[in-house]
């Protein structure tokens, strides 16, 4: 392990460059869900690719997707040797609400133990604790692994030209294995390894009734209120356990195995830790699972918008012509998208009355990921770990959605290991974000001992 301390020392030495580095790299505003801020994305884009250039990467370019540009490098030098790629994304939430934010949400602010920034956590800090461990092997000694690289910017709008982009390309991105730092820990002192995510399936459900909004006083009672009816039909979309109700909805669920099950109730997470994080009064859902099995095992249905008639200041008697409701389901091993999909179509056409009419609209979806722990590359990161913390790492199965994990395993046929410095309280896509800047450090140390137990 003596390369190995001499690219710690290295990373040790250089800790104050690294932040700086990645201060100037949170500078640039990479929005990308607003096209306001595309050039500010192309700029992301660039600056990540001239650090690769920096840091002894070949092969560095820009590819184009249809949207915003993928960065691509390598460093093949190593015949017979196992190929990383390694995956991380430029591009960040949007800050509003502004005036919630303490510090300038584009300008890295270190107090204490942290450095606040928008995409100091998610995940432009994670993907530069990545490169910096990189970086302090190149510079310390011979790298003992090959490399890809897979720098994306439309994580945050889904990595909507993904599924198009890599299948044209599923040569150049297959590898070993796939070290994605986009995740995070439990806690601090509770090294984490994220072996399954669930997949999205998000849809518009519009409910019209009357050709035009109407006077409540002149024809409530006898017109059908669209707001109502889909007020009762969302209602309706769970029974008193919190089960869905969707026809079908559970049918192709893989059940939780024992194995999970004993994982699971290792994490430090307890009903009073999910009180404690979210504020809420009390739990809710099916009384059969662990809150953590509900949020990484199990399948949902989440109302996340609602828009109807009148919302301004003040009264407005009104009896509106239409209402919608966002809605998602995240989804677990085996279901699919489009039958999620032809499910809720089949709910409506059950519950919903004559007295409307209703449309669904697919707006985006995202399949599931299951990384099996037995692999080369999640053994090599435990161990890692243990190294680095002096304990073995926890083990769960992610409530999120990542599209990329899951098509590099279906189309490129390579498994990721989700791992990362992010925390809980973190913030991410919420004001005041920020990035514990000690996890930062020991996640270089981690990556480092990964990079040669892989070799």
């Amino acid at each position: 392990m003596s390369d190995a301390k001499n690219a710690i020392e290295y990373a040790h030495k250089n800790r104050e460059r690294f932040t700086q580095e990645l201060s100037e790299f949170i500078k640039i505003e990479s929005i990308s869900t607003d096209d306001e801020y595309k050039p500010q994305v192309q700029k992301a884009a660039e600056w990540a690719a001239e650090h690769l250039r920096k840091i002894g990467i070949e092969h560095v370019s820009l590819m184009p997707t249809g949207g915003h540009p993928i960065v691509y490098g390598d460093w093949l030098k190593k015949p017979g040797a196992p190929t990383v790629l390694i995956y991380g994304h430029y591009d960040v939430q949007p800050v509003d609400p502004i005036e919630l934010w303490e510090t300038a949400p584009f300008e890295a602010t270190v107090k204490g133990d942290y450095l606040f920034a928008r995409g100091s956590s998610d995940m432009k800090g994670q993907m530069m604790a990545t490169l910096n461990a990189v970086e302090s092997i190149m510079q310390s000694g011979d790298f003992p692994l090959n490399l890809k690289f897979m720098l994306e910017g439309e994580e945050e709008i889904g990595s909507m030209n993904m599924g198009n982009f890599l299948p044209t390309h599923k040569e150049l991105f297959k590898a070993d294995f796939c070290l994605n730092p986009d995740a995070g820990a439990i806690s601090a002192d509770e090294p984490t390894i994220t072996f399954g995510l669930r997949g999205l399936a998000y849809f518009e459900l519009h409910v019209y009734g009357p050709e035009r909004d109407l006077h409540s006083g002149g024809f409530g009672g006898t017109v059908h209120n669209p707001a109502q009816a889909l007020a009762e039909l969302i209602a309706g979309m769970h029974d008193e356990n919190g089960t869905v109700t969707l026809p079908g909805f559970y049918d192709s669920v893989r059940p939780v195995t024992e194995q999970e099950r004993e994982m699971t109730a290792k994490l430090p997470t307890t009903p009073e830790s999910y009180l404690q994080q979210t504020g809420a009064p009390a739990l809710w859902g099916e009384k059969e699972y662990t809150p953590a099995l509900r949020t990484g095992a199990r399948p949902t249905l989440e109302i996340n918008g609602l828009l109807s008639g009148w919302t301004g200041p003040g009264s407005k008697t009104v009896l509106p012509a239409k209402a919608m409701a966002k809605i998602s389901c995240r989804l677990v091993p085996d279901q699919d998208p489009a039958e999620v999909q032809n499910q809720l179509v089949r709910y409506m056409e059950e519950r919903a009355p004559q007295t409307i009419t209703w449309e669904v609209k697919n707006l985006h979806d995202s399949p599931w990921a299951i990384t099996d722990i037995n692999t080369a590359g999640v053994r090599a990161m435990a161990a890692a770990m243990q190294t680095v913390w002096g304990k073995p790492p926890l083990y769960h199965r992610g409530g999120g959605s990542i599209g990329v994990v899951a098509m590099l395993q279906n189309i490129c046929g390579v498994e990721s290991g989700l791992v990362g410095g992010g925390l809980p309280d973190d913030n991410i896509h919420s004001p005041n974000e920020r990035m514990h800047l000690p996890t930062w450090h020991k996640n270089m140390d981690a990556f480092i001992h990964f990079f040669f137990n892989m070799k």
